[in-house]
């Protein structure tokens, strides 16, 4: 299944995927203004919420002892979404992240992703939203690498403690927090993750309200789909619905763009990943038409809602590298078309991981 080297050499083209998040593109815009602005950055950047993850080898993840304190997440949360609270990472001492060494000294990948919470008390949730930001500091390039929910996978922190049968990738954070999500996905995709950052949808609509809202061309089938999503966020937010009343195209708020960009029953997966592309972009350009000064208060009171387990200075570092490569963005999606079938009981996504495998492993790492 998964390999350790990187794949065949030349075996297929890069591709453009239609399949960007709006949580990824979201934070990569964050860091890449943050660092742009040297020292102040820096000190903005020291108000993400920083989460302590135990890293550990395989040898020593074999001898854990966990104690009676179950799993701890990371920071408070007991100020609930009405009272500008968001959901934390949810971590398990019993699933450290695996020391994985780096496959290329030039390029790191980091794992940001979103969570599908009901509030802030909701630590246990499905991740709802996962992207691979590969930044190659060498050819001066960012790669974003989206992974679908759905696809079967074998949960486990080691080949030895992993499941015996398939199942859904979103599901591994619900079992395990971000450790064994990370676990899983460098297991059975043959990656080097160390790194995330995570934020909840609650937070996007905050993002998406500090930029005064974004324009969106919403069709007439999706007004009533979007509105039952805005109803169900607007709820557990305490607030009256913000109801789309019409099609065509129009500013959404932070909580209409993102019950319109979480449409899914409408289409598919597929579609839903292409409205959150949309909104996302949209997004990045209302912050390009920021002024200096409103983009800095925009980054700074967003600062606070991430919660990730880099450092200042890798935070910093991290920025100064994608900021380099940020103007051309390369995008995959994972599965590529072609590369799977789908399971209709329990319906999920199964790869053919020879070739997917050998195509992810290339659009990282090249020849």
């Amino acid at each position: 299944m998964a390999k350790d080297n990187k794949g065949k050499q030349g075996i297929k083209p890069k591709k453009k995927s239609k399949a960007g998040l709006i949580i990824v593109r979201i934070i990569a815009a964050i860091l890449g203004l943050a660092v742009g602005v040297v020292l102040y950055g820096y000190k903005i950047l020291g108000g993400f919420n920083f989460v302590s993850v135990p890293v550990v080898s395989e040898e020593e993840y074999d001898t854990l002892e966990v104690g009676e304190n179950g799993s701890f997440t990371g920071g408070d949360v007991t100020s609930a979404w009405s009272d500008g609270g968001h959901t934390r990472v949810y971590v398990d001492p019993a699933h450290p992240i695996i020391k994985v060494d780096q496959i290329d000294k030039n390029v790191e990948n980091i794992l940001i992703f979103g969570i599908d919470s009901r509030g802030t008390d909701d630590v246990r949730a499905r991740s709802d939203a996962m992207m691979i930001m590969s930044i190659n500091k060498k050819e001066n390039t960012v790669k974003l690498i989206s992974l679908m929910r759905d696809i079967g996978v074998y949960i486990g922190d080691t080949d030895e403690t992993a499941s015996t049968s398939l199942d859904k990738l979103t599901h591994a954070y619900a079992y395990g927090g971000v450790g064994l999500m990370i676990n899983t996905i460098n297991r059975n995709f043959g990656l080097d993750i160390q790194r995330f950052v995570m934020l909840d949808f609650n937070s996007a609509a905050d993002i998406v309200d500090l930029v005064g809202g974004v324009t969106i061309n919403v069709e007439p089938g999706e007004v009533d789909y979007a509105n039952i999503n805005i109803t169900e966020q607007s709820n557990l937010l305490g607030i009256e619905p913000p109801l789309i009343s019409s099609s065509g195209e129009q500013t959404l708020n932070g909580v209409q763009a993102i019950g319109w960009s979480r449409i899914r029953y409408l289409d598919s997966d597929f579609v839903r990943t292409s409205r959150q592309r949309e909104v996302a972009t949209a997004l990045i350009q209302e912050v390009s038409d920021m002024s200096l000064t409103d983009q800095l208060a925009m980054i700074e009171d967003s600062a606070g809602i991430f919660e990730t387990n880099m450092q200042q200075l890798d935070l910093a570092r991290v920025g100064v590298n994608a900021v380099g490569g940020s103007k051309a963005m390369d995008e995959y999606r994972v599965p590529a078309d072609g590369m799977y079938t789908v399971q209709q009981d329990p319906w999920m996504m199964i790869l053919d991981w020879d070739t997917q495998l050998d195509e992810l492993h290339e659009f990282i790492w090249g020849e």
